[in-house]
């Protein structure tokens, strides 16, 4: 005899799984166990790297196939949950991988946008996937540690001349950031490094010390 009462209940958690976001089949998590064991492929084998001024940095994956996707949904598409898988991978590595002091436990603050450009978005990924990463990790996040006050042209296609020029003056430190913790700087994707670079001379010319970068993505072949 069929308890229905249950077969009911049965029908209504499939009917309310939300869909995977990079395939759009039903997943008991964010992101369904097939296109997870294709973000897993695109994952480094050893994370960490050395930044532009030496300054130690962290990237989860390569920047290609379903990362390079997964990404793109998050930005484009209107799909802020695939910020949470991101910001939680990101940070199991570097609580794997990182070489700092387990009682270290620096301020974290995510690249912003621009007002215009994070209202016409309607968030700011590397916020997003900062607050999962903070999860993990239990890092303080500072959302508004750095202010973009200058709004630049996407940098995709510029020379490095071009990406300094662009990014000029385009930050500005935020008025309750305590400069005296150490500074962890979050983005999604680590290309040339030009606007971490730019991030981190604000903090510094204020007072403050970025003690590590780190991202989810970056090309294989950029160090």
């Amino acid at each position: 005899m069929y308890n229905w009462k249950q077969l009911g209940e049965h029908l209504l958690s499939i009917f309310l799984q939300p869909n995977c976001p990079l395939c759009g089949r039903s997943a008991e998590a964010v992101v369904c166990g097939n296109c997870n064991r294709q973000l897993e492929q695109c994952r480094f084998s050893e994370g960490k790297f050395q930044g532009k001024r030496k300054i130690p940095l962290l990237v989860w994956g390569k920047y290609e196939g379903s990362l390079k996707r997964a990404i793109a949904v998050l930005k484009y598409e209107q799909k802020p949950e695939m910020a949470r898988p991101l910001g939680e991978k990101l940070g199991e590595t570097w609580l794997q991988r990182a070489t700092f002091p387990v009682s270290l436990k620096p301020v974290v603050i995510p690249i912003p946008l621009h007002p215009e450009k994070e209202k016409q978005r309607g968030y700011n990924q590397a916020q997003l996937i900062a607050r999962s990463f903070c999860q993990v990790t239990g890092f303080p996040l500072h959302t508004q540690g750095l202010k973009r006050i200058k709004n630049t042209e996407a940098l995709f296609g510029l020379t490095p001349q071009q990406r300094q020029k662009q990014l000029d003056r385009a930050f500005a430190v935020g008025e309750s950031l305590n400069l005296q913790q150490p500074i962890l700087l979050l983005d999604d994707i680590y290309t040339t490094g030009t606007t971490i670079q730019a991030a981190q001379m604000t903090l510094h010319q204020a007072g403050g010390k970025v003690l590590a970068v780190t991202a989810v993505a970056k090309p294989e072949k950029t160090r």
